[in-house]
C-alpha cells in the first residue's frame, strides 16, 4: 500500500483473519464465498478461495472485500469442485499484497496442497531464516508461507503428518485449514487461542469455519468447537480426528467475547451477544453514574451498552448512527478532512444528546483519538455531560497472536492513568470493567478462577506462548 493510500493509524484492534473450509458438497466454492461474506468483520483487506474438483486445483483471489473479489458469478464459476478453502485477510505480517493474500497453494511431490491460517506465529521469522538457509524460496511476506515449507521438507510420508511435523516446529496462536486432493484438515494451535469450528452441510458434506456464523449463513449444523491441539481429517470416509500435542489448559483469546466474534456467534458453546449484554450489566454494577441516557458507540458497543441500560434502569438510545457504507474516501486526505473523517463512520443523533447526561458505552480504548472525535460530537450536540464506560480493561499491551495493535508507547492506557486518559478524551468521567467484572460475566467467579481458561495478554502482558522472535531466542 502507497503511504498516500494508507489509512489513519488504528485506534481500535483488528482482527487477523477467518477461515472456511467445504468438504464433499457441490459448488462448494459458492459455499466457501458464502461463509467469507459472513466472517467480513475478521478481515477486510483481501479474500481467496482455492477449489479442486476430480482433477485440478483452481484458485482465486484479490484485494479487497469479498463482494469485490467474488462478486461476479463468473468468478464462482471459474472454482468448480465440491471442496474448496477460503481466507479473508487483515495483515498482522506481511504487507497487503496480492502475493500475500491466502490460501497460499503449492505443488508438492505428493501433489497439489492449499493452507489458510488464521493467527500468528512467534517464530515466524526465526523459522525463517532458518529455512532459507536451507535454500528455501518465499513468495509472500505471510508467516504462513512457513507452514508450507516445512511441509514441504518434512520426511513425513502423509500431508497429515507433514502438517504435524509442522506445527510442533512453529509457535503461536493459528487455526489452519488445508485442503490437499484427498482430503480436508483443520487444525487448532495447542492452546486454543484462535477459534475453529466445525459443521455438518444439508448435503451431506461437512465445513470448517472461524465462527458459527460462516454455518449459519450456508444452512450448515453446528457440530462442535474443534479442541485445542486437535487436528481434524475430512476425507471420503468421513470426520477423524487426533491430538499430536501434550494435553494443555485452553488459553482462548478473550478478546473473542469482547470485540472480534460476530454477536449472532456462539463461542464455546456461548452466545456472544449474551456474553457482552452481561458484561455491561457487570459494567453497570461496578461504575454506576447519575445519568439521563446510555448510548452505545455502534456496532460493537450495543449489546454490553443494553446491559448496562437494563441494569442501571436507564433508558437505551441509539444517539450515535453509524453509516455502514464507509470506503476509502474519494476526497484528497487533507489535515481538515482527516480530522472530519470520524463523521463519514458516525453522526450524532441531536434529538436523543440534547440536554442529556449522557454515557458513551465502547468496547475499548486503543490509542484514544476516535474515542476524543466521538466525545466532542456528543458534546457538540449538546450534551450536557458525558461519561464514557468500556467493556474491557484498559488495553496496555500490544498482542503477538494476530491481533492488530499498535506498539506499547501508543497504548493511550499503557502510558496514562484512567484519571489522564478521561481528560485526554474529553470526558466527565472513565471507567473500564475489572477482570474480575469480565470474567464474572463470562461464568466465572473471578479472574484467578479463570487466569489459565483465556488469553488476556493485551490486558494484563501474561503472554501464554512464548515470544520467540521478540526475544530475540533461537529455537531448539
Amino acid at each position: 500500500m502507497s503511504p498516500d493510500m494508507q489509512a489513519e493509524p488504528s485506534n481500535r484492534p483488528y482482527e487477523e483473519c477467518g477461515v472456511v473450509g467445504i468438504w464433499g458438497a457441490p459448488g462448494a466454492a459458492g459455499l466457501a464465498a458464502l461463509g467469507l461474506h459472513a466472517l467480513q468483520h475478521r478481515g477486510q483487506e483481501a479474500a481467496g478461495i482455492v477449489s479442486h474438483d476430480e482433477s485440478r486445483f483452481y484458485q482465486r483471489k484479490g484485494l479487497g472485500l469479498v463482494g469485490d473479489v467474488f462478486g461476479d458469478p463468473r468468478d464462482i464459476a471459474q472454482l468448480p469442485g465440491d471442496c474448496a478453502i477460503g481466507h479473508n485477510r487483515y495483515a498482522t505480517t506481511g504487507a497487503t499484497l496480492l502475493r500475500n493474500v491466502q490460501p497460499l497453494f503449492a505443488d508438492f511431490e505428493f501433489g497439489g496442497l492449499a493452507v489458510a491460517h488464521n493467527g500468528n506465529l512467534t517464530n515466524a521469522q526465526t523459522l525463517r531464516q532458518a529455512l532459507v538457509k536451507r535454500g528455501c524460496i518465499f513468495q509472500s511476506t505471510t508467516d504462513t508461507e512457513v507452514f508450507v515449507h516445512l511441509i514441504a521438507i518434512s520426511l513425513y510420508s502423509t500431508v497429515k503428518e507433514r502438517l504435524i511435523d509442522a506445527a510442533k516446529q512453529v509457535k503461536g496462536a493459528y487455526s489452519v485449514v488445508c485442503l490437499d486432493q484427498d482430503t480436508l484438515i483443520g487444525l487448532r494451535d495447542p492452546l486454543g487461542v484462535r477459534p475453529l469450528v466445525l459443521g455438518k452441510l444439508a448435503e451431506g458434506g461437512w465445513m470448517l469455519a472461524s465462527e458459527t456464523c460462516a454455518l449459519e449463513i450456508v444452512g450448515a449444523e453446528f457440530v462442535r468447537d474443534v479442541e485445542p491441539g486437535e487436528l481434524v481429517v475430512i476425507d471420503k470416509s468421513g470426520v477423524t480426528s487426533c491430538r499430536p500435542f501434550k494435553n494443555t489448559a485452553s488459553r482462548f483469546c478473550v478478546f473473542e467475547y469482547i470485540y472480534f466474534s460476530r454477536p449472532d456467534s456462539q463461542v464455546e458453546g456461548r452466545s456472544v451477544y449474551q456474553a457482552r449484554k452481561q458484561i455491561g450489566v457487570e459494567l453497570a454494577k461496578e461504575s454506576p453514574i447519575p445519568a439521563d441516557v446510555i448510548v452505545p458507540v455502534p456496532d460493537s458497543g450495543v449489546p454490553s451498552a443494553m446491559g448496562y441500560a437494563a441494569e442501571s434502569k436507564l433508558p437505551f438510545e441509539m444517539g450515535i448512527i453509524r453509516n455502514h457504507y464507509v470506503g476509502r474516501t474519494f476526497i484528497e486526505p487533507t489535515d481538515q478532512i482527516r480530522h472530519l473523517g470520524v463523521r463519514m463512520k458516525h453522526s450524532a443523533n441531536h434529538s436523543v444528546l440534547a440536554g442529556k447526561r449522557v454515557v458513551l458505552v465502547d468496547d475499548s480504548i486503543v490509542r484514544g483519538t476516535t474515542s476524543r472525535k466521538i466525545v466532542d460530537m456528543v458534546r457538540a450536540a449538546g450534551a450536557t455531560e458525558v461519561h464514557m464506560r468500556i467493556s474491557s480493561p484498559p488495553t496496555k499491551h500490544p498482542c503477538f497472536y494476530g491481533i492488530d495493535t499498535p506498539e506499547e508507547s501508543k497504548l493511550l492506557a499503557a502510558t496514562h492513568s484512567v484519571e489522564e486518559m478521561a481528560k485526554v478524551i474529553g470526558v466527565d468521567s472513565l471507567a473500564f470493567i475489572s477482570f474480575d467484572g469480565l470474567y464474572r460475566a463470562l461464568n466465572h467467579v473471578n479472574r484467578s478462577e479463570a487466569s489459565h481458561r483465556y488469553c488476556d495478554a493485551c490486558f494484563t502482558s501474561d503472554y501464554p506462548v512464548e515470544l520467540v522472535d521478540r526475544e530475540g531466542r533461537l529455537i531448539a
